[in-house]
Formats: structure tokens, sequence, C-alpha cells
């Protein structure tokens, strides 16, 4: 089809023809006629990612012992079997030794995410499979402590709150993957796809 039956069928659909005066208006004055620009609380409504500082955490609190009782309690065992082992789903807890390196153990979040906000998000938002965001963030916290007890990141008597789990040195270190600095319309670095 030729270009100029192209652009005006979409003209008569009410689709912008590229170049058109309507797209070289300034991006506050474009609506292009769908939704409305969000309010602040609707953004943080929706805005639920934990970032390495848990700035974002809510108020709550958790230890390994309560963590024992909610993993029962809240059917985890199904999954991921007791202690975390031995289940259909995931293992959570090493069964290696911790004299080996982290990449040469078993791929368990609890020991090879960067931060141990990153346990306490993707159990918030993702657990249990099913009920995904219905965990309280006491049974958050509590199911975050258990898991890094067992596989010896923290000690029994820890209390994680949102002040004390940002501040847990996880067993990775600084050995996970950074993503390089990069700005849009520059080359990408050697070996990144993207």
């Amino acid at each position: 089809m030729g270009s100029r039956k192209l652009a005006a069928i979409l003209l008569l659909l009410g689709c912008p023809v590229l170049g058109s005066p309507v797209l070289v208006n300034s991006a506050s004055a474009q609506t292009y006629g769908l939704g409305r620009t969000p309010s602040a609380e609707e953004i943080r409504a929706r805005d639920i990612n934990i970032g390495e500082t848990g700035e974002e955490l809510p108020p709550g609190r958790g230890t390994p012992k309560e963590g024992a009782k909610v993993f029962t309690l809240q059917g985890c065992i199904v999954c991921h079997g007791e202690e975390g082992v031995g289940g259909l789903g995931p293992a959570l807890k090493s069964k290696t030794s911790q004299d080996l390196p982290i990449w040469k153990r078993e791929r368990i979040l609890p020991l090879r995410a960067p931060f141990a906000t990153t346990v306490w998000d993707y159990i918030h938002r993702g657990m249990p499979l099913g009920r995904e965001g219905t965990l309280t963030p006491d049974e958050v916290y509590a199911l975050t402590a258990y898991l890094l007890y067992v596989n010896k990141v923290i000690p029994e008597d820890t209390v994680l709150d949102e002040k004390s789990l940002p501040k847990v040195k996880m067993p990775i270190g600084d050995g996970y993957a950074k993503l390089p600095d990069w700005k849009p319309g520059t080359r990408r670095l050697e070996g990144y796809p993207y």
C-alpha cells in the first residue's frame, strides 16, 4: 500500500501521522486522548518496590522463631518442604557447605540476593503462591528472618524491622552483577548486548 494511502487511512481512523503537528507539540501538552495524569496518592499506592536502603519498608517486625511458625501456618511447607528443603518449589535452605564460594552453592534466594530487602520484597509481592500480597508486614519480616536464619546469615535472636533489615550483610557481599553506568544516546560497553 502506498504511503499516501496509509497516511490517509490513519488520519481517517484518528491516528496522528509521524511528522504531523500533533506530534511536534511539547510533551506536556500531549495527551493522545488516553487516560489522565495519576495523582501523587495513586502513584504511591502502586509504588511497592523496596530498594536496597529499605526507605520504602513499612513498619513491622519479626524474628526467626516467629517466621518458623508463619512458615507452617501459611502453608509454605507444602511447596518448599520442611525447613525450606524437599518440596516441589524452589529450595530455600542450602544443603551444601558454607565453606564453598557462594556461586558454587545452590540457587537459594536468601543467599544469592544482593540485599536482605530483596528477600523481603520478593516474599511480600510473590508469596504465598496464589495468594500473593496477602501477608502482613510482620509476617513478611518474620519469614525473611526465618529464611536468613536457616541459611546462617543472621543469628536466631535477631529481630528484623524496617531499620535493621537493610543493615543485614548478605553472603554474596559485593559479588552480584552490577549494571554499568550508561546514559541514553551513548555507546554501550562491550559484552552488554542491550
